[in-house]
């Protein structure tokens, strides 16, 4: 029997299936389909092509053309069409290319009331409500940007409500009685949805995935509404906004159905019983997932030629630096040109926010910044200068605040015209500098961060100790040790802080490295490391830096640490090699960039505010690396892999790969995951042409003047114009370690365990030869991974 209870319930799975979107201040990768890490991709090509109409995998014509240039050779293949359990698959690989030949590669999604309505009546609907639902969340979730934002925050429900009673525009496009029957609704969405669910006469089982297309259909403002539910998930809390966006969506259903009923019972009786219907890929989406398979094992044999190729012993005496560098895939390309400056140079990687949980306030802001993963609760609190009551804080605020109100008087509509009649001239030399890309924001320096309030000797004992094992970094601390964590300085870009770091929750790496290198270089830190047995040498010095992926240029805050004779000339030596290891990178990602022929073209893209490329960010990832450096020093992995230093045998406990395995490799899954996503089905994960974008609420673009807000990365981060940026493949994960010790862990994190066993990553165990030996399959099992020669590959059965 259906009941309320039931109902809501279903209403809840549907919210769960939505992914968040964090605001454009702070922006981070998710995973898209982080709904359905529970299921394959199979089960999710199914599910999303009936409450979407996307597809989840490429176009044919992308498998055919790497079948064809034999990027995807017939081992290959063979190997994914072996592996795939589906009772209705080809049975040979001359079958699967035929079925690929013919397969069908854009879904239909069921029909909504919305769009039976429109069809029957000529009146575009789905339009119209895309568009009033827009116009009221724009100003419902507005950060400040609307100079007459929603006054009532009292919930979703009832903001929406007042401002349905009084919008005519549904009157007069020809909905007549919607501000009445608004009128007439239940106080709160639970009552709500129950009683239009009954109107609409839909059942439990036709809601599974009824509820879900509704929710689909609201883009990234139903993401929002989930964000919201993430953060206050993290604080014990609950949030009901994306269940209030659900009634509010059904609202104008009910509305629709009620005027057009005559015309659209039928095909509504027919879309009803096709929610019902028990989901099951077709054959189409069969040959699909078989082809991404097909694609992801061709991408597994080219890493495992590379690292057999490159794998070498480490170096065994003490180097003169050691950089520690995010794992990001950016930092890649910069590591491998730095490493080659001199042989006793010695680079580590680490997830960017260096294990510091640190809810930040930089100089004279009240704003404070989570740079953390989002995974995580703040654990620290820090701040940019000491002084907050100081005369230069004071002024510094003033003239925030100055700044504010000047550009709020700019955009009132009561003084706007004004503005521009007497300041429009002064603003000449602004338009040239932004023109001729003179303007340089890379040169603005916070003060030092600090704790706030300061932490005691032995608490920051206790965190270096954490970072310092994680990094694997306990012994053998070279003369310099340089934090590097990293940003990206752009201009005039909505997306600016998905180029940041992600570990860093959207925000740039500098205050964490520092705050970490403040830690280490305190001496009471150090002696009680060494009564610990971590003994960090007296000449030994940490050096905050920040790497700018954009120019890859290397800022060192030299200025936080104290300097003598000997460590000022390793240091001007350091920057030397920083320098060189600049230019080579640029020189290398200058080939992937367009217009760049030169080492002044890549720096001149951060500055140049027409420039919607600014750098590829994460676009080509597709392997996790956790190993010891050596197992990867020289390999070209063309600024596609992330790199995570471990040594599991200094891990006698396996902590270190516990927490490697469960926040990294899932930060780096949702990262690889949105890249895959925005180019699959950029329609419904990606955040549309850059081109067209407007800000909406201070938290997220539409395209042109209102609807949807989009998600997911903008076409221009995943495509060049001609072809593909980004391989959508599913992230392999590469880990030197135990098979035992993994699948320990496994057993204890299902939600990490979903993510392999579905298939939504590859997880492979390295050898003591640098070699992916063996593959995870599912269910806690492995198969032995044979290299045939440096061609093929295959995989026989344990």
């Amino acid at each position: 029997m259906t009941n309320t209870a039931n109902i809501l319930n279903v209403a809840e799975q549907a919210c769960n299936a939505i992914p968040p979107a964090w605001p454009l201040a702070a922006t981070v990768a998710v995973n898209p389909f982080l709904g359905q890490s529970g299921q394959n991709l199979a089960d999710t090509t199914a599910l999303l092509a009936r409450v979407a109409g996307t597809p989840v995998t490429m176009p044919k014509k992308w498998y055919l053309d790497k079948i064809q240039s034999g990027a995807i050779t017939d081992v290959d293949l063979l190997d994914a069409l072996t592996a795939a359990d589906f009772g209705q698959k080809p049975q040979t690989v001359d079958a699967l290319k035929s079925a690929a030949q013919s397969m069908s590669s854009q879904p239909n999604a069921v029909p909504t009331i919305t769009e039976l309505a429109s069809k029957a009546s000529g009146i575009d609907w789905t339009a119209i409500v895309t568009d009033r639902i827009g116009a009221w969340a724009a100003g419902y979730f507005d950060k400040g940007q609307a100079l007459w934002g929603d006054a009532d925050k009292t919930g979703a429900w009832p903001a929406w409500c007042q401002f349905a009673q009084y919008d005519l525009t549904p009157d007069i496009r020809g909905l007549s009685g919607f501000r009445t029957t608004v009128a007439g609704l239940p106080d709160n969405t639970k009552d709500a949805i129950f009683q239009m669910t009954q109107t609409l006469g839909l059942t439990e089982a036709e809601c599974q995935t009824y509820f879900h297309q509704q929710l689909m259909m609201l883009g990234g403002w139903a993401q929002y509404a989930r964000y919201l539910s993430w953060q206050t998930g993290l604080e014990g809390k609950t949030d009901d906004t994306l269940r209030d966006l659900l009634a509010i969506s059904l609202v104008w259903e009910v509305a629709l159905f009620e005027q057009y009923k005559d015309q659209i019972s039928a095909d509504w009786i027919k879309a009803r019983a096709e929610h019902a219907t028990a989901l099951a890929p077709s054959q189409d989406q069969i040959v699909a997932v078989i082809l991404q398979d097909a694609a992801e094992r061709a991408g597994q044999r080219r890493l495992s030629n590379a690292l057999i190729v490159t794998s070498h012993q480490p170096a065994s005496e003490r180097p003169k630096v050691q950089a520690a560098f995010c794992i990001d895939v950016r930092s890649e390309v910069f590591r491998r040109a730095l490493e080659a400056q001199d042989t006793q140079i010695e680079t580590i990687g680490f997830a960017g926010f260096f294990g510091l949980t640190a809810h930040h306030k930089q100089f004279a802001s009240d704003i404070e910044e989570a740079r953390l993963p989002v995974l995580l609760k703040p654990g620290v609190s820090s701040v940019s200068g000491g002084n907050w009551h100081s005369e230069e804080d004071w002024a510094a605020r003033i003239n925030a605040r100055a700044q504010r109100a000047w550009g709020r008087f700019k955009l009132a509509a009561v003084s706007s015209f004004a503005f521009v009649e007497a300041t429009g001239p002064l603003y000449a030399g602004k338009l040239l500098r932004d023109s001729f890309s003179l303007n340089n924001r890379s040169t603005n320096i916070q003060p030092a961060p600090q704790f706030s309030p300061d932490l005691d000797a032995i608490s920051k004992a206790d965190m270096a100790e954490t970072i310092l094992n994680a990094m694997s970094l306990t012994e053998t601390f070279a003369p310099l040790v340089v934090l590097a964590g990293h940003g990206a300085n752009v201009t005039n870009n909505a997306h600016e802080s998905a180029l940041h770091c992600g570990a860093c929750g959207g925000y740039s790496g500098d205050v964490n490295a520092r705050l970490l290198a403040g830690i280490l270089n305190d001496d009471t830190v150090r002696g009680l490391l060494a009564a610990r047995q971590i003994i960090i040498p007296d000449d030994t010095i940490f050096v905050p830096a920040l790497h700018d992926t954009t120019t890859d240029v290397v800022t060192l805050y030299d200025g936080d640490i104290f300097i003598d004779h000997n460590a000022a000339k390793a240091l001007d030596e350091l920057r030397s090699w920083l320098n060189s290891a600049g230019k080579a990178a640029r020189a290398e990602r200058s080939l992937r960039l367009a217009r760049a022929k030169t080492d002044g073209d890549v720096l001149q893209r951060a500055l140049d505010w027409a420039e919607v490329r600014p750098e590829w960010g994460l676009a080509g990832c597709n392997a996790f690396i956790a190993a010891p450096r050596h197992r990867s020093h020289g390999t070209q992995l063309k600024g596609q892999a992330f790199l995570h230093s471990y040594d599991w045998k200094k891990d006698s406990d396996f902590n270190v790969l516990e927490l490697i395995m469960t926040a990294p490799v899932v930060v780096a899954s949702w990262i690889s995951l949105q890249y895959y996503g925005s180019t699959v089905a950029p329609d419904t994960f990606g955040a549309g042409n850059k081109l067209l974008h407007n800000i909406t609420g201070g938290i997220g673009v539409v395209e042109g003047n209102g609807g949807v807000m989009r998600a997911g990365l903008p076409w221009q981060s995943v495509h060049d114009g001609e072809n593909y940026a980004h391989d959508p493949l599913r992230l392999n994960v590469v880990i030197e370690a135990p098979r035992d010790a993994m699948n320990d862990i496994l057993q204890r994190h299902q939600g990490v365990r979903d993510l392999f066993d579905n298939g939504w990553l590859h997880l492979f165990a390295m050898d003591d030869m640098g070699r992916m030996a063996w593959r995870y399959v599912s269910d806690l099992k492995w198969q032995e991974y044979v290299q045939d020669d440096l061609k093929t590959a295959s995989f026989i059965a344990a």
